[in-house]
């Protein structure tokens, strides 16, 4: 199977019209105010606006206020939401709208009963463990991760156009994620690594499996 390939923290129009013209299968809007990535409800709509059918946009919020995410479901049209803190699955599932997972990946952390924890999740990403929320652009040891989750695999966590081809190799996610490692500064992504990653990927894709 084709691997997805997701493009995070979209903040100005050209970014998701490079990403969208790449062949990004979804594009992330960050609705976590500390982030450098965060976008309000106004930006996300007309960020949205300019996503063409069959691309999927997801919403990432960390340890929202539920009110805060219903009222961005209400204003942005998000396919899948994305929750990167510490909610648990009654949390998450309140929202009846399709959701993924996050998990912050560490030595001593059982993925799979982590992704157990989440029967109503659509997947489990696996993403760098730090002492806030996000990777900072950090790979973690791919070797933690189990063969298999009993769920989808979202890989994220520091990758970049240099080291995606690699993972896929070794972990096979059913999906990338990336943030940092497609942009010229925090929030700015940048249009030649958005295609040089999703180059790399679909290159990868078509390497023989063992």
């Amino acid at each position: 199977m084709k691997t997805r390939i997701k493009i995070c923290g979209l903040t100005r129009l050209e970014d998701v019209q490079a990403a969208v013209g790449a062949g990004a299968d979804a594009i992330g809007l960050v609705f976590y105010p500390p982030s450098p990535r965060h976008v309000d409800l106004a930006t996300a709509s007309k960020l949205a606006r300019a996503v063409p059918p069959f691309i999927t946009i997801v919403g990432l919020f960390v340890n929202a206020d539920p009110a805060l995410v219903r009222a961005t479901l209400s204003a942005v049209p998000i396919h899948l939401l994305q929750f990167h803190g510490d909610e648990d699955e009654s949390y998450c599932r309140q929202f009846d709208h399709p959701y993924m997972k996050a998990a912050r990946v560490r030595p001593g952390l059982d993925l799979v009963q982590y992704a157990a924890g989440f029967p109503s999740a659509q997947a489990i990403l696996l993403d760098a463990f730090a002492d806030g929320y996000g990777d900072g652009g950090k790979v973690f040891d791919w070797s933690l991760i189990p063969p298999a989750l009993g769920k989808p695999m979202v890989l994220s966590g520091g990758l970049d156009a240099g080291n995606v081809g690699e993972a896929m190799l070794r972990v096979r996610p059913a999906a990338v994620d990336v943030s940092s490692g497609v942009e010229a500064a925090g929030g700015i992504k940048d249009a030649e690594k958005i295609r040089s990653f999703v180059a790399a990927v679909r290159a990868a894709g078509l390497m023989p499996t063992d």
